[in-house]
């Protein structure tokens, strides 16, 4: 049964705002107060941006381990070039993702012709960990049309599966782990019930105005459900929500841009990139330097 809760029910992760490749980004994971969601241990709400002609974002050739990467946007589209030879232009609607392993370096930007002519960008970029047997495993790339993503409209609500299984949906993409990563789209008036079938969850609501049960969900703040109930959301007026979750693959350490379950993984990585001893992506010089 469904009844009222308090606010302290609810975690709420007000994210803090940073820029990367001179893109502004909202992160409300990693936090103090919640390191993961299921195997999500990161969360960035790339920001609209309207870029003029000659401008972009533009992330240089950076590394990865122990994690898979995913991109969605809403808006603008971005270039993806990794070390396996990956040279892929990601659209709306669309998921790059991309399996770390035991390494792999990316680079991330405006392409051209949006350069050329001015462009927005708008989406969410995500990591989630690898279960332990993954995390030295072979780096991999794939990409997903829109059309491949189920989703299912009934009753004045969306749900397109971007990643894992929920609400008899199951997405192509090939996650390691339980995961549930749905875009939500509510008319108002419309409602949706959010089951337990996932032991942990939490929703973000891009735009739009929300109740979680009778409870305001905050703008662009990260709301974590308690395990083990149902809830059910309001639209009061025309509501855009990201939802994850999953099984929780226990702690893991991230460190720049590396996630491990063991320490010494980082450091031999952090030593591999500082040393350039690194998988290199083809026609790109440029690179992020280790952190100090």
């Amino acid at each position: 049964m469904i009844g009222n809760r308090n606010e302290k029910d609810l975690l709420l992760i007000r994210p803090r705002p940073e820029k990367v490749g001179g893109q502004p980004i909202l992160r409300p994971l990693p936090s103090a107060q919640c390191r993961s969601v299921g195997p999500f241990v990161f969360f960035d709400h790339i920001l609209e941006k309207d870029y003029p002609p000659g401008r972009g974002m533009n992330i240089d050739q950076h590394p990865h381990i122990g994690l898979s990467t995913l991109t969605y946007l809403f808006e603008g589209q971005l270039q993806h070039k990794d070390s396996l030879g990956s040279d892929q232009l990601v659209r709306p609607g669309e998921v790059s993702w991309m399996t770390a392993g035991h390494a792999v370096a990316h680079v991330e930007r405006t392409p051209a012709a949006l350069r050329q002519s001015g462009s927005r960008l708008h989406g969410l970029q995500v990591w989630l960990a690898l279960p332990e047997a993954d995390e030295r495993g072979e780096p991999s790339y794939s990409h997903y049309i829109a059309d491949s993503l189920p989703h299912s409209e009934a009753m004045g609500v969306q749900i397109r599966l971007i990643a894992g299984q929920g609400y008899c949906l199951r997405s192509p993409v090939p996650v390691r782990s339980p995961t549930l990563y749905a875009e939500l789209k509510l008319a108002a008036g419309a409602s949706l019930v959010i089951p337990p079938e996932h032991p942990e969850r939490a929703l973000y609501l891009i735009d739009g105005e929300a109740l979680l049960d009778d409870q305001p969900l905050p703008l662009r703040t990260l709301a974590v459900l308690p395990e083990g109930e149902a809830f059910t959301l309001s639209a009061c007026g025309e509501s855009h929500l990201a939802l994850i979750g999953g099984q929780s693959l226990g702690p893991r350490r991230l460190n720049w841009n590396f996630v491990a379950s063991d320490p010494a993984l980082i450091e031999l990585a952090r030593e591999r990139w500082k040393n350039q001893d690194w998988p290199k992506v083809a026609g790109e010089t440029a690179r992020i330097e280790l952190p100090r």
